[in-house]
């Protein structure tokens, strides 16, 4: 019997929900949990001098992990905190100046109810659409900037279909026109490149739990060069320049650091690999099923990302008959929510191919003995549910 079929566990393919912590991360992060458990913001003895160190380690690594500088980088609890700090602080300290936002429609659901809560508060937002491949134009973005513009907020790499925004040329436009941008790249890290210097980034929000990281830590980076302000969120002991006060939990901290030291290190051989098991899946699938549709624009996407939409198959039907299988109809985040996926709609899905959307997301510990059991048991389950249907549709026309 294939080993596959024997294992109890289902086949994980929710990498963008979240990634198994890489043991490399975790092996780094022990010590702190036990041995060297010190408060990092204890300064008059030894085991707060060592988690204050082991943090500052963390922040480098991340920072170069980016591209960026330590004295720019912010722990978070993850990017929703920093999605939160970026959008409110920035605007609530440039207020006076500045007053307008753009974004996108097919954003982070934190970036968009932030954007709620900000236009409550009287500050005017533009939301820019994308194409069918799930870009924006960048036509569109230059008719939206006007004088009273401060920010632009533009997601790296979109969670559910895994398009890649042209960041560089985003930020060269902003620059030009003396406009803060923002990024949530929080599904970029680790799968592809980061350098927030070329790529003309003042902030970008992070998260350690979709690279291999352990949850509940991120990072905010802010520029330097030339200086981003932000008012803090919260009110607290003035920890991490008091732009997030409370006390850094120095196990996560080296966690995160610990990952992105991987991410950096090894993100072009992950993607080369990830590559050739999707584009593998994607073509024994569309071999063997009619009527299946690629969600948003191949050529600008991570590796490890396939949303597809199957014709007359319901995404949650092919769910339940798929125990074994562990992959989603649409964004974690909001996959509580009965309606469609915005973002498939967003893209000009309709309604019926965007409730028969298959989220699969491959990721570090993915084999390929795997995404080929996977891609024989969608097809099977695939044509008994549209075999199925026929049947039904046969009975109920009799």
């Amino acid at each position: 019997m294939n080993e596959v079929i024997k294992k109890r566990q289902p086949i994980y393919l929710d990498n963008h929900a979240t990634t198994p912590t890489d043991p490399r991360v975790v092996e780094a992060m022990l010590p702190y949990f036990t041995e060297k458990f010190g408060n990092p913001h204890s300064g008059s003895h030894y085991y707060g001098w060592e988690a204050a160190e082991a943090v500052e380690v963390a922040r480098a690594q991340v920072a170069a992990a980016i591209g960026a500088a330590p004295e720019e980088i912010y722990f978070t609890s993850g990017a929703t905190e920093a999605n939160n700090l970026a959008l409110k602080g920035v605007t609530r300290f440039y207020r006076d100046k500045k007053n307008h936002i753009i974004t996108c429609v097919s954003e982070h659901p934190c970036i968009l109810d932030s954007a709620l809560d900000l236009e409550s508060e009287g500050t005017d937002f533009t939301y820019l659409t994308v194409g069918s491949d799930g870009l924006i134009d960048i036509n569109d973005l230059k008719a939206a900037i006007t004088e009273d513009t401060l920010l632009v907020s533009i997601m790296t790499v979109q969670n559910e279909i895994g398009t890649i925004q042209p960041m560089a040329e985003i930020g060269a436009l902003c620059h030009e026109h003396k406009v803060y941008l923002h990024t949530d790249a929080a599904q970029a890290l680790g799968k592809i490149p980061l350098d927030v210097k070329a790529m003309n980034i003042d902030l970008m929000s992070l998260t350690g739990h979709k690279a291999y990281g352990p949850m509940g830590c991120g990072a905010l980076y802010v520029t330097n060069k030339p200086k981003a302000r932000l008012k803090p969120l919260f009110s607290g002991g003035g920890q991490e320049k008091g732009i997030r006060p409370g006390t850094l939990p120095a196990p996560l901290c080296v966690g995160l650091g610990k990952a992105c030291e991987l991410a950096q290190a090894e993100v072009v051989q992950e993607s080369e690999v990830l590559r050739g098991m999707r584009d593998g899946l994607l073509s024994a699938l569309t071999d063997a099923l009619s009527g299946l549709h690629i969600n948003g624009g191949m050529d600008a996407r991570v590796a490890g990302n396939l949303n597809i939409s199957v014709e007359n198959v319901n995404a949650e039907s092919l769910m339940a008959a798929l125990p074994d299988l562990a992959f989603s109809t649409g964004s974690a985040c909001s996959s509580a929510s009965a309606v469609s996926s915005y973002v498939l709609n967003a893209i000009g899905l309709p309604g019926e191919l965007a409730e028969s959307s298959l989220r699969i997301g491959l990721g570090r510990f993915t084999t390929a003995e795997e995404v080929d059991y996977a891609a024989m048991r969608l097809i099977e389950e695939i044509n008994n549910i549209r075999e199925n249907r026929q049947v039904l549709s046969g009975d109920a026309a009799e």
